[in-house]
């Protein structure tokens, strides 16, 4: 194999496929890339048995062929080049190492053979469907930040994705619980995907889809089987294993008697709540809301530092309260409201609280007190 190839276009892809190679490996072959050439392009794919990223790149191609060599090694090579340098890649004649040149650079990177390299079948997709990047994102974002991070709930470890129908028309919606908080963000289901499955997405899989759909514009087509999920992202294609589990009915976990409504400037309060909360313990985070006829006081006491209070002015005219919450999960759930204001449609002090945005878009939360 002997190829040269634009240092930015080789680092723009090796960013995206070195990000799945695990940096401990007890098989080798999986601390590597591998590189395939030919015709125009250069074809990399990196994977950890669960996840598999590949991703073509244009090149100048003297002679076709394929090789692996360390993901994380020539990364970091590729990184530290200048930038506008043309890079050289070239395996020499029995196939053991792979030199990469670059003006007066030169390194030398040991290579295993490309018929070690696990290939993640995917099989046949019952599914397919595009969506935008920009609503495949709202739809992560919205709910990533309550994924659960306890293993023994493995069935909460990613994003549950469905199609439903939903006020009379079809939605696809992604929900994501750890047990004390609930995700909910719907869009309207793209043709393709209705009866599709209900998938659990992996927390790991949602992590690089993040960093993956940064350009809004673009169309990500998404296929789907009982077993696996895959995302064509222009010029990267992701095929991920799914958590082979059942995802709870979270529908039971929605209030949706809460009577009582409270509505407060979302940045004010969020600072307010970031502010009283800093005399709180790690272990312990829990704020005190005390609500009166719009008026709120959040309240923090921590025996061994002190205490804290804040007053904020809110839209609230029903019976007067005290509820707790815990100061993480209400400011996670503030930085995905997009409206000026938040609405909170409590019960009691023991009962769940619905969030709502004032954006206007299909986003709803869903907050445990705790005791105070």
């Amino acid at each position: 194999m002997r190829i040269t190839l634009e240092r930015s276009n080789l680092l723009k892809s090796l960013n995206h496929v070195h990000r799945v190679v695990e940096r401990r490996n007890t098989i080798p072959i999986l601390s590597n890339v591998l590189l395939r050439a030919d015709g125009a392009t250069l074809d990399m794919k990196a994977t950890d048995l669960d996840l598999e990223v590949v991703e073509a790149t244009p090149a100048s191609i003297e002679k076709a062929g394929a090789t692996t060599v360390p993901a994380q090694l020539l990364y970091e090579i590729i990184r530290k080049l200048p930038d506008g340098a043309e890079v050289l890649l070239a395996t020499n004649p029995d196939g053991g190492t792979m030199t990469v040149a670059s003006g007066r650079s030169k390194f030398s990177l040991q290579c295993l053979p490309e018929t070690d390299f696990p290939d993640l079948t995917a099989g046949t997709f019952s599914h397919s469907f595009r969506i935008k990047a920009s609503d495949l994102k709202m739809l992560i974002d919205r709910t990533q930040f309550a994924i659960s991070t306890e293993e023994t709930r493995y069935y909460l470890n990613g994003i549950y994705f469905h199609a439903i129908e939903s006020e009379g028309a079809l939605k696809l919606r992604a929900v994501a619980t750890d047990g004390h908080r609930l995700a909910r963000a719907d869009i309207d289901a793209p043709s393709g995907c209705e009866g599709m499955p209900g998938v659990i997405i992996p927390r790991k899989t949602v992590g690089e889809l993040q960093k993956l759909v940064d350009s809004p514009d673009m169309i990500v087509t998404i296929e789907v089987s009982d077993a696996k999920i895959r995302f064509t992202i222009g010029s990267v294609v992701m095929t991920s294993k799914l958590i082979d589990g059942t995802f709870p009915d979270y529908q039971r976990v929605i209030p949706t008697g809460n009577d009582k409504e409270m509505r407060v400037d979302c940045q004010t309060f969020a600072r307010a709540v970031d502010r009283v909360s800093t005399i709180s313990s790690e272990r312990g985070r829990a704020v005190k809301l005390t609500l009166s006829d719009g008026h709120l006081m959040l309240t923090v006491n921590n025996p061994d530092s002190g205490s804290a209070t804040e007053e904020v002015a809110v839209g609230y005219d029903s019976d007067a309260m005290e509820i707790g919450f815990n100061a993480k999960y209400l400011l996670d759930i503030t930085a995905q409201l997009s409206g000026d204001d938040a609405i909170f449609l409590l019960a009691d002090a023991g009962s769940p609280t619905l969030v709502r945005d004032t954006a206007g878009d299909d986003a709803l939360y869903v907050l445990m007190p705790m005791r105070v």
